[in-house]
């Protein structure tokens, strides 16, 4: 997308956005779709504020909240209650490109082993030195202090194929989990 298309998807009203017929257009030369002016609002309202956006979840239970374009990854409560008492967190370098989907490392339980996967692509910046010294942390505050790693985001539009905390809370009561 040009430079351009980016600039004045971040000017548009939300209503404007809310009731858009795709494609969507900008200017002469700018054309995208709703989904991706949404994304790209999504991603430029968590850029300037200082607070983080709701959690959203992939369908094999990790979690990413979004802070300018860092995104902080953990596993659900679901996923470390269905592991149980974890004994060991392998956790991504920092300095690792990964990409959405990715085997990222693995959690072991007394129970279960269990790889981790990356809900976002970017560059590993930071992992969470503290859970692997301690991985009972996940079980005890898996949203809080038993975050795994942070990345830097390179593709903001990945974060619309997500769910959100509703979503994923339905997708929980379905047989696909």
């Amino acid at each position: 997308m040009m430079a351009s298309c980016r600039i004045l998807a971040t000017r548009l009203r939300s209503s404007q956005i809310l009731n858009c017929n795709l494609p969507f257009n900008l200017s002469n030369n700018c054309s995208i779709s709703c989904q991706t002016v949404k994304t790209l609002r999504l991603f430029n309202s968590t850029r300037s504020s200082s607070t983080e956006t709701d959690r959203l979840y992939t369908e094999k239970h990790e979690w990413v909240t979004v802070k300018g374009n860092v995104g902080i990854v953990g596993i659900s409560n679901y996923a470390q209650e269905a592991l149980g008492d974890v004994v060991y967190a392998q956790l991504p370098e920092v300095g690792t490109s990964i990409s959405k989907e990715d085997e990222v490392g693995a959690l072991e339980s007394v129970k279960a082993a269990s790889e981790l996967y990356s809900p976002v692509s970017g560059k590993v910046i930071a992992k969470n030195s503290e859970v692997e010294e301690t991985p009972a942390l996940i079980n005890k505050s898996c949203y809080e202090k038993g975050w795994l790693f942070k990345v830097e985001i390179n593709k903001p539009e990945e974060l619309s194929d997500l769910l959100s905390e509703d979503k994923y809370t339905e997708f929980l009561k379905t047989d696909n989990h």
